[in-house]
């Protein structure tokens, strides 16, 4: 695969999960637990994004959105 494909699907993979995680989150369903777990997978895929690209201002995002969700992970279980 091409840096770009791979810059594709880290980005659309990622929103897709960032997405399942805040509606997970906000619908106070008690699937709090699902919701950081596709937290971190989201932000592991958008650091993964950052790397290949040299975006190291949101690489430092996704470190903090990573300890977010490990928080979360802990807080919840």
């Amino acid at each position: 695969m091409t840096k770009s494909k791979w810059i594709t699907v880290f980005e659309t993979t990622g929103s897709a999960l960032a997405i399942a995680y805040a509606m997970l989150i906000a619908s106070n369903t008690g699937n709090e637990v699902l919701g950081f777990a596709l937290l971190f997978i989201s932000a592991a895929l958008f650091a993964g994004w950052a790397i290949i690209d040299k975006r190291w201002a949101f690489l430092v995002l996704q470190f903090f959105y990573i300890a977010s969700a490990i928080i979360g992970l802990i807080r919840w279980s």
